[in-house]
């Protein structure tokens, strides 16, 4: 399939999930007047629903995904392996461990942002201190440290949710599971996805070279330690912004850029916007899948995403060569 045609087919989903979030809900919303609302708003009922409530969950679900797939695809070039994560390296379970911290304490939305911020912050320091030691730059440390650091923090996790107020616990379960329904403003985090995008586009050339590897990325022109680094520092910026968000969130940042490189898209310069576009859609409708299906109750979208991923993840692997 062509490049150009590609981005069309991506760019329609995208637009499309978008719409879908926006007009599939517990409130009946025929499809005309949410489309009415959208071209030529008037303040009534359905402009309330869709505008106050479906859009800024909406749109937080497709920044979210497009941060954890840009996320993914960056450190899977970076750790040259097409099944690394945005969580494989720690990130998450700091954010989540400051989250759940706060909780405990009955610290409202705005702390508990800061606490998760703080707790991901944190991991990046442990993990760029001893994976990228002075004189050694090696990736597999790096991808070592993150796996060994996230099983420790995920037992503390663990050893909070057990010592956490009974009446706590449930809120604590969806935030770990994944729940985009408190989802605050998403317009950080289409800064941040737009600052990702920026970086990603900026040095495409240097990453294709860069999964080549090491040595033969060295020896054609590029600065190994300065990129390497820059990717590390974006991709944990990307994870952190997502996590904040709607809490840990799996498989997106994994299925989502491997299955882009399985349509033979390898160059950065596409692959990048299209991971961003896919991520985005698959989230959105993740979610609207999960706040509607079992309405009125809600299902955390971390486990709708797990469930498709899974399968999906097992058929994609199976049929590879």
């Amino acid at each position: 399939m062509s490049r150009p045609l590609l981005f069309t087919v991506f760019s329609i989903a995208a637009m499309g999930s978008l719409f879908a979030a926006l007009a599939l809900g517990t409130f009946p919303s025929p499809a005309l007047q949410v489309l009415g609302s959208v071209v030529n708003p008037v303040p009534d009922v359905v402009h309330d629903v869709v505008w106050k409530l479906r859009a800024p969950r909406a749109f937080a679900a497709f920044a979210c995904g497009g941060l954890l797939a840009a996320a993914g695809a960056l450190l899977q070039v970076l750790l040259r392996n097409a099944l690394a994560d945005p969580y494989i390296l720690g990130v998450s379970s700091g954010a989540s461990l400051g989250a759940l911290l706060a909780l405990t304490m009955g610290a409202g939305v705005l702390a508990m942002n800061a606490a998760a911020f703080g707790g991901a912050v944190a991991a990046i320091v442990i993990v760029f201190g001893l994976g990228f030691r002075s004189g050694d730059r090696n990736a597999y440390r790096l991808l070592l440290t993150g796996v060994v650091l996230a099983t420790g923090l995920s037992a503390l996790v663990s050893l909070t949710l057990v010592m956490a107020p009974p009446g706590q616990v449930k809120g604590m379960l969806f935030w770990l599971m994944g729940d985009l329904a408190y989802a605050e403003s998403p317009i950080a985090a289409w800064i941040v996805l737009g600052m990702v995008l920026a970086y990603g586009m900026a040095r495409a050339i240097e990453l294709d070279l860069l999964g080549l590897g090491r040595i033969k990325a060295g020896s054609l022109g590029v600065g190994i330690t300065w990129l390497q680094i820059g990717v590390f520092g974006v991709a944990a910026l990307a994870t952190v912004a997502a996590v904040m968000l709607g809490g840990a969130i799996g498989f997106v940042g994994l299925m989502v850029p491997h299955a882009i490189r399985l349509l033979g898209v390898a160059e950065h310069r596409v692959l990048l916007p299209l991971a961003v576009l896919a991520g985005g859609t698959f989230l959105t409708l993740a979610d609207t899948a999960a706040r509607t299906v079992w309405a009125p109750q809600q299902m955390p979208v971390g486990v709708l995403t797990a469930l498709i991923g899974v399968p999906a993840m097992l058929l994609l692997l199976g049929r590879r060569r």
